[in-house]
């Protein structure tokens, strides 16, 4: 928007918008997400303990076939099965052949308040460029805070997650410009001088 308005009031209103508007797009968007991951995993779930009762022979020698193909052999695969099915069968095949764990189940409403607060935080920065920068170079006032922030979430994720920094930085850099270059092209393309 800085792109195409040369009026802060203008820009402002467009930067909040982009803030409300993302931030509930991004809550939306990750309830539904997770919601239809354990609709998914309940009906996987379900179907499972319906095999495990008219099926229990072929879901052991199922479960064993999993242990197998990790490595163990054949008799010990098979007593492996056996014990996991003796202790509790639902759990084994969840956790073995579906790859859901029980331990932690999804939780929607958690996880698109976390999303929603993220892009809130993420968002803010361009809302304080807007409000308190110069209105003269706003596009490039923009561009160096926000690129500025999606370095320090680089370095954050890269330092969490135990990768490289310097790749993090690069990936997030390119991106976050490509992005912003569109935007601002958009801006240009279609913004009108007020």
């Amino acid at each position: 928007m800085a792109a195409g308005s040369d009026t802060r009031e203008f820009i402002i209103l467009a930067t909040l918008a982009g803030l409300v508007a993302g931030a509930l797009s991004m809550t939306a968007s990750k309830y539904v997400s997770v919601s239809s991951q354990t609709d998914t995993e309940k009906a996987e779930i379900a179907r499972e303990k319906i095999e495990l009762k008219e099926m229990p022979k072929l879901e052991l020698l199922e479960l064993a076939g999993i242990y197998e193909k990790r490595g163990l052999k054949k008799e010990t695969a098979l007593q492996v099965a056996k014990e996991f099915t003796e202790k509790d069968a639902l759990a084994a095949h969840v956790r073995d052949e579906l790859g859901i764990d029980e331990i932690t189940p999804t939780k929607p409403i958690q996880a698109a308040l976390a999303s929603g607060a993220a892009f809130v935080v993420g968002g803010s920065l361009p809302l304080v460029v807007t409000l308190f920068l110069p209105e003269r170079s706003m596009e490039y006032t923009l561009y160096g805070s926000a690129i500025f922030s999606l370095m320090l979430l680089g370095i954050v994720a890269a330092k969490t997650g135990g990768s490289s920094i310097w790749k993090a930085i690069g990936r997030i850099t390119f991106w976050g410009t490509l992005a912003m270059g569109a935007s601002a092209l958009v801006g240009y393309l279609f913004g009108m001088n007020m």
